[in-house]
């Protein structure tokens, strides 16, 4: 019996020394998913006389399925997290933050908007996949001044990231989503 567990071959016997150091190489690089003081990235973006204001919104079925059918696609949760930008009781920045898996790992991008509703900009808050696949500024900025009017579909008018399609897709759909959101709920109006 024990003759036959000995000649049974095992799985790890094929694997070449050279294959285990390039898996050993990949599980040693960090995965990039850090913690983003979200209040002050806003403040030092727009000045330390801001106030934010943090909120949790549930949008209503109606709400939601009004938001769905702006972007033309689907909310993956009814709850919006929202960041008003004011300076003097005026609204400067609509931020909401929306998580939305890219591959298998999640990432949390925010997308600041203005009260006229367009993008100012975007930052990738957390992105759990291989770096490589993360959007770089550069290509976010291609977002900024863009509104719900425009297509805001990688690969057509914002061009697609080689290697990383999924990662753009996700950030274009994301745009349409915010924009969705601030215009149907009013959210970037002055109060």
């Amino acid at each position: 019996m024990t003759e036959a567990k000995e000649r049974r071959p095992s799985r790890w016997v094929s694997v070449s020394s050279s294959s285990l150091l390039l898996t050993l190489l990949c599980l040693s690089q960090p995965l990039e998913a850090k913690k983003v003081d979200l209040e002050a990235m806003l403040r030092s973006g727009y000045g330390d006389s801001v106030r934010i204001e943090r909120k949790s919104l549930l949008l209503t079925r109606a709400e939601a399925a009004d938001v769905q059918k702006a972007a033309r696609m689907r909310l993956s949760s009814r709850i919006v997290r929202l960041y008003l930008v004011k300076r003097d009781n005026k609204t400067l920045r609509c931020g909401i933050v929306l998580s939305r898996k890219v591959r298998t790992k999640k990432a949390a991008v925010l997308y600041l908007i203005t009260p006229e509703g367009r993008i100012d900009r975007i930052e990738i808050l957390a992105f759990a996949e291989p770096p490589e696949f993360k959007p770089s500024g550069r290509w976010l900025a291609l977002f900024d001044g863009k509104s719900l009017a425009e297509p805001l579909r990688s690969g057509e008018d914002i061009p697609a990231i080689s290697g990383a399609t999924l990662s753009a897709r996700n950030v274009a759909d994301g745009a349409r989503l915010a924009l969705a959101i601030v215009q149907r709920l009013g959210l970037c109006a002055s109060r």
